[in-house]
């Protein structure tokens, strides 16, 4: 990594050419959005980045679950199956929330988006605007898998049915089971992503794991969405929605909401107290100063 330095100031550097670079690179703007107020422009670069997120993000985890789903078509899907399932999700999203968190936030789902504009962390047009490149680019990433790798699409999420599956998953256990999972990741990426702190940086990969972990408990029963999108996405390719389909929507909505009521919950309570110099990036409530004299674990603002 000690190689890639500086982008160039010109925006595209091609062969046997030489470019200039700045410690401060001049505004590059692309020719013909000048005209565009900067809050469009904001939505746009949103969009896109969302878009191109979800897209790649689904795409690999479909692509890996297709894989998979192919080698246990002849039953119910074995341990590896699930755990290969599982770990194609939670890669996937660490990997593209590490590359597109400077570009749109790096959300890819609209249960995560959400929470955020439910906090506040997200604006509530820009919410509308990347929910909807979200439910394209999980529509664009099923319809590529499905041309591109032989054999049927076969990531739809459905509930488990005998004798496909070793168990039968009614729908208000699996609305249950969607809005506990979710309420697990959406949770995490408050705590690692909108609080921050000095393992923020760190965010990327456990919101990955904490994908992986649901998962693991939620694959076999629901299919393991948390993510209207994902479910959203391949049967709109595949012109099939199951009458339980709204359970992939409502779920994972129901865990963002509780989610949210737990984080603000602890903030009103405020949780930084309680556990005192664990993580700060720096911000420390000064007024309990007088309650610490010693000055131990209390940091002030830098």
């Amino acid at each position: 990594m000690s190689n890639i330095g500086r982008p160039a100031d010109k925006p595209v550097v091609l062969p046997f050419t030489h470019s200039k670079t700045s410690d401060i690179p001049p505004p590059r703007p692309l020719p013909g959005v000048k005209w565009m107020p900067t809050t469009i422009r904001n939505h746009l670069v949103a969009f896109l980045g969302e878009f191109v997120g979800t897209f790649l993000f689904l795409f690999f985890a479909f692509a890996a679950t297709q894989v998979a789903n192919m080698i246990a078509a002849g039953g119910g899907p074995s341990l590896g199956a699930l755990l290969y399932i599982s770990l194609a999700f939670g890669f996937s999203l660490a990997v593209n929330v590490f590359v597109f968190y400077r570009i749109s936030g790096g959300m890819f789902n609209p249960a995560v988006t959400l929470g955020l504009c439910l906090v506040g962390a997200v604006g509530w047009l820009r919410g509308v605007v990347v929910i909807a490149s979200q439910i394209l680019g999980a529509i664009a990433a099923a319809a590529v898998v499905h041309g591109l790798f032989p054999g049927p699409l076969l990531v739809r999420t459905t509930l488990s049915k005998k004798p496909a599956s070793l168990v039968t998953t009614s729908v208000t256990r699996g609305l249950f089971i969607e809005m506990f999972l979710t309420i697990l990741l959406v949770f995490t990426i408050f705590m690692m992503a909108v609080e921050k702190s000095r393992a923020t940086f760190m965010a990327p990969i456990v919101i990955g794991l904490a994908l992986f972990v649901a998962e693991l408990a939620g694959v076999m029963f629901t299919g393991g969405s948390l993510n209207p999108a994902r479910s959203f996405g391949p049967n709109v390719v595949l012109g099939k929605f199951d009458k339980e389909h709204w359970v992939y929507w409502v779920g994972p909505a129901l865990g963002a909401i509780i989610a949210v009521l737990f984080y603000r919950f602890i903030k009103m309570l405020e949780y930084e107290t309680a556990n005192p110099g664990q993580d700060s990036d720096g911000r420390r409530l000064s007024k309990y100063a007088d309650e610490n004299p010693t000055g131990n674990n209390v940091e002030e603002r830098v």
